[in-house]
């Protein structure tokens, strides 16, 4: 699967100009470029247009396209970088806990990875939206992990484990995960779903996110928003749909897809009353 990937290309494209190894100063170094280059975004989605995920449509996308992409998009590209390095890496899928009560069950529409290297095992994920792990996580329960952006936890549950990350005083739950390996196909029917279904929040909505040393952007339909690590929070509402594609491009460094001025049109558009 890595022969025909490009991997200086996927170095050039996050801003990587180090050698790379398979070990945790590269995959430090990696997951922190990765996560505050190439944003989470939605667009195909948000336009009508399932993403592709074999490897030759996420370089065309990802690295030579100028976009980001969702958690398939975004992991399986580390993903083969990380495997034509030399890591051994598994994918695995999770069921989302984020906005949702403790208890919730929903599909397994998440992806993540756990990376082994000689030291143990680590968690990796740069495809969260508003909360992508930044740092790398050993796989180890209960205790406080700094990442370059918030402290980030493993709890057991049940026969699962449980990530949360810390905002502000509480542990917030993002998601809950086994650690049985997934493959590429597992992600396709998810994928579909996630862009297709009339109720998916990708599909309905327009957002985005990019990590900054220091803060974290998110941009939800109009409403963008800086977080910043010392609790300091900047919002403002974007008034038409210029202001949106300027953000698109200025703050999050996306090419704009053609189709954007009309899915914004229909985003903009007063609703009509009954």
């Amino acid at each position: 699967m890595t022969d025909s990937f490009d991997l200086d290309a996927y170095l050039r494209r996050i801003g990587h100009d180090r050698p790379v190894a398979p070990d945790l100063a590269t995959l430090q170094a990696l997951v922190f470029r990765h996560a505050c280059t190439i944003p989470f975004e939605n667009l195909d989605p948000f336009l009508g247009r399932t993403p592709l995920l074999d490897p030759a449509s996420l370089q065309r996308k990802l690295v030579q396209g100028g976009r980001g992409g969702y958690c398939f998009e975004q992991n399986l590209l580390l993903r083969l970088a990380l495997l034509a390095i030399g890591f051994r890496v598994t994918a695995l899928a999770a069921r989302v806990l984020w906005g949702h009560p403790e208890d919730h069950v929903s599909p397994r529409s998440h992806m993540l990875l756990r990376v082994v290297l000689d030291d143990g095992p680590r968690i990796v994920d740069v495809g969260f939206g508003g909360q992508t792990l930044t740092g790398v996580l050993r796989l180890e329960l209960g205790i406080g992990q700094p990442t370059p952006h918030e402290p980030f936890r493993l709890l057991p549950v049940d026969r699962d484990l449980k990530l949360q990350t810390k905002v502000g005083e509480e542990w917030k739950s993002l998601y809950r995960f086994d650690l049985q390996e997934q493959w590429p196909v597992d992600y396709e029917a998810a994928n579909w779903y996630l862009a297709t279904h009339p109720g998916s929040h990708f599909v309905t909505g327009l957002i985005v996110a990019r990590p900054q040393p220091g803060s974290r952007h998110a941009l939800r339909n109009t409403d963008y928003a800086v977080h910043r690590l010392d609790g300091g929070i900047e919002r403002r509402t974007l008034a038409n749909a210029a202001e949106v594609k300027s953000v698109l491009a200025e703050v999050f460094g996306l090419a704009l897809p053609d189709g954007l001025d009309q899915a914004l049109e229909r985003l903009l558009r007063p609703a009509t009353p009954r």
